[in-house]
């Protein structure tokens, strides 16, 4: 089967999209017939330049910034076209060369013009504004605070929204974000995640309570909110220590904040680090706090670190209930004295952890494993393809 998998974003831009579609492109190119012969014809398309990424060490054909006339033909030679986002100019070629469309939805563009169902400049989470009618406050929302962008954004979402409704299918990592999208012929399909060698750790012994936040430093990340709850510890006298790994466009104002409130002995910024060395700062971790405030559809931070075997404190967005279930600990989205409460619950009784870290490693295997994601998807692809057939 020729499959063409075609992703805004790909290696070595850094990003969950990247991720999800390199760990699905390099499975689906190792499925084998049996014959032992491939299952898979790969080809992957991208707008992301190479730099110094080696594409020839990939188990399948990478394409990258092709022009409108090679897309098409590429298109035109596929089986079935895999669209990692709802990109609308592959949508509209897949559609009208009556191919297999199937769209995977790894953030909110359907529902929502800025793609982060997070209503700016208010920074808070948006209530689904695009899909209750509420179009003003989706012309007033835009990260660029301008009036053109946002009314194109919005017009936008109404046509995304319209050929998602004509494609073959809508894969959802989570069945949250099929029920926000209400899409027709969806499918929840998990992201997956290696598994082999397991990644569980064993913490060391400290004396100070460790927390720890990984990821980009902006806005729908919360790190603000973690800070302000830091605050309240500290006025509650509660020893611990906080390090936040990750840079970003806001990382000068949140150290700055940092230094007004006198948080600079509990809270430390790591900047950017090696992926080799997150281990060992993760291996020292009582547990992670992961407070984001809109844009998850998953929750591969919150999968990573159950796969850990680390105590998990994630907002209470739908995607992250979904993907904890009972083997972690919530608080209410945006609200920072709630989330003090929930970092005290823990510093004061260290019992509240155990059993859920082992619940969490052993829920990931169940319902998150690399394999399974693979094997579901290449179910899809078949069935949409005899389905052509069947009707020709």
């Amino acid at each position: 089967m020729k499959l063409l998998i075609y992703s805004h974003y790909f290696p070595p831009s850094i990003g969950g999209v990247e991720t999800i579609v390199l760990s699905l492109a390099s499975g689906l190119a190792a499925e084998r017939a049996v014959d032992g012969s491939s299952d898979f014809d790969i080809t992957l398309v991208t707008q992301t330049a190479a730099g110094s990424f080696q594409d020839g060490l990939l188990p399948f054909r990478i394409i990258r910034q092709p022009g409108t006339s090679e897309l098409r033909r590429l298109i035109r030679e596929a089986d079935v076209l895999h669209i990692a986002g709802p990109a609308i100019g592959p949508m509209l070629h897949g559609l009208f060369s009556r191919k297999p469309v199937i769209v995977e939805h790894h953030g909110f563009q359907a529902i929502c013009p800025t793609g982060q169902l997070f209503q700016e400049p208010e920074n808070v989470p948006c209530p689904g504004h695009f899909m209750a009618g509420r179009h003003r406050f989706c012309l007033r929302c835009s990260p660029r605070r301008n009036r053109l962008v946002s009314f194109r954004l919005w017009l936008l979402t109404f046509f995304r929204r319209f050929l998602c409704r004509h494609v073959a299918a809508n894969i959802m990592p989570t069945a949250w974000l099929a029920s926000r999208l209400q899409l027709p012929r969806s499918e929840t399909v998990h992201h997956g995640l290696p598994t082999s060698p397991p990644l569980v750790r064993f913490p060391s012994i400290h004396a100070t309570p460790l927390l720890v936040f990984i990821g980009r430093l902006v806005t729908t990340k919360g790190i603000r909110l973690l800070i302000e709850a830091s605050k309240i510890l500290r006025q509650q006298r509660r020893s611990f220590e906080l390090l936040i790994v990750g840079d970003g466009p806001e990382r000068t104002s949140l150290e700055a904040l940092v230094r007004e409130w006198q948080l600079t002995s509990q809270v430390r910024f790591l900047g950017r680090v090696p992926q080799s060395q997150i281990p060992e700062i993760l291996a020292k971790a009582d547990f992670v706090v992961i407070p984001s405030l809109g844009g998850e559809v998953f929750g591969m931070v919150v999968a990573e670190n159950m796969l850990r075997g680390i105590l998990v404190l994630a907002s209470d967005l739908g995607a992250f209930v979904e993907v904890l279930g009972d083997t972690g600990l919530t608080f209410k989205t945006g609200d920072s004295n709630d989330l003090a409460h929930q970092i005290a619950r823990l510093l004061d009784d260290p019992s509240l952890a155990k059993g859920m870290e082992q619940a969490a490693y052993r829920r990931v295997l169940k319902c998150f494993k690399m394999d399974r994601m693979i094997e579901v998807h290449a179910e899809i692809y078949r069935r949409l393809t005899s389905n052509k057939i069947s009707s020709t």
